[in-house]
């Protein structure tokens, strides 16, 4: 992790501090797609999924494509059934049925995305069926490269919370409250809750 996000976890919140500098050695930053339309059909995949069961499913999922490239022409040519198929929801199939009809049409204009400030990618991308403000979330964080973002809607992030301060039943709006010292790297405090909570870590 950054030196200077270290710093400022040091400043200003003394056990995120100590949490982060234990996973130094990993290089949690937040990451950039070059292919925003495939970024999204992943976070579709993975909504409401362990990070194992949605890597197998997007593993099935992009050999439905030549050369792997997964693309929203291909997607309105493939039926509903073959999509299906590879394990996903009815549900995220028509998500993704939408998603890729909105990208073709130019409803959701994908190119600009780096563009707009986090509010604006997220009202311009919920447009989509299924996306929601999780799934925006995400799509800053390892899709943008975002580096102030944080979803008080994910219950892992508040599970990780719970366990570092010792607190129970923290609701998103608390989880919310408590995020706004970590600006303006509230995503690399993300990144370190996660790692909380898969590792175990504490204080």
């Amino acid at each position: 992790m950054d030196k200077k996000v270290l710093e400022h976890f040091r400043k200003v919140d003394k056990k995120l501090y100590s949490a982060a500098k234990k996973l130094n050695r990993k290089n949690l930053k937040p990451t950039k797609t070059k292919d925003p339309f495939a970024a999204l059909c992943r976070a579709i995949i993975y909504q409401q999924l362990s990070g194992k069961v949605g890597n197998v499913i997007w593993g099935r999922f992009v050999k439905l494509f030549p050369d792997e490239r997964v693309n929203p022409k291909v997607i309105m040519k493939l039926s509903s059934q073959r999509i299906r198929s590879i394990g996903t929801s009815w549900g995220k199939v028509e998500f993704m049925k939408d998603l890729a009809r909105k990208f073709l049409s130019k409803e959701v204009i994908f190119e600009n995305l780096q563009k707009l400030d986090n509010e604006l990618v997220v009202q311009e991308i919920t447009k989509v069926k299924g996306i929601g403000p999780w799934t925006a979330e995400m799509f800053l964080m390892f899709s943008l490269g975002r580096e102030d973002v944080f979803s008080p809607g994910d219950l892992g992030l508040r599970r990780a919370m719970e366990k570092l301060y010792g607190l129970k039943e923290i609701t998103p709006e608390k989880a919310d409250k408590m995020a706004e010292k970590w600006s303006p790297y509230r995503t690399y405090a993300s990144l370190a809750l996660w790692s909380v909570n898969d590792n175990g870590t504490e204080k």
